[in-house]
């Protein structure tokens, strides 16, 4: 069964930390077992951090990966990502093809 990708407004407003799965894995666009396979290669585009058995992400870092550095929450316009470039980048950041 596919998971939905989360929308830029969904992106936008996660917490400080968020999960591996499935926030982090949903914003790349990636199956489960596919992200935590790559956090635990070390090639996920994003640092991971491990809190004991917890893997998770600052948003800050998901945010710049995506492109979304300028949040609305800053002051400007809400930023709109098309989902052809955050795959493009994301496969050449882990090194598969789309």
């Amino acid at each position: 069964m596919k998971v939905p990708a989360l929308s830029i407004a969904e992106i936008l407003n996660l917490p400080a930390l968020v999960p591996l799965w499935p926030a982090v894995g949903r914003a790349l666009g990636l199956a489960e077992s596919t992200t935590y396979q790559l956090a635990a290669e070390n090639r996920l585009p994003i640092p991971v951090i491990r809190l004991g058995r917890r893997r998770v992400v600052r948003t800050v870092d998901l945010h710049a990966f995506l492109g979304l550095e300028n949040s609305s929450a800053a002051g400007g316009a809400t930023p709109t990502a098309p989902s052809e470039r955050v795959s493009e980048t994301t496969s050449k950041q882990i090194g598969t093809r789309s």
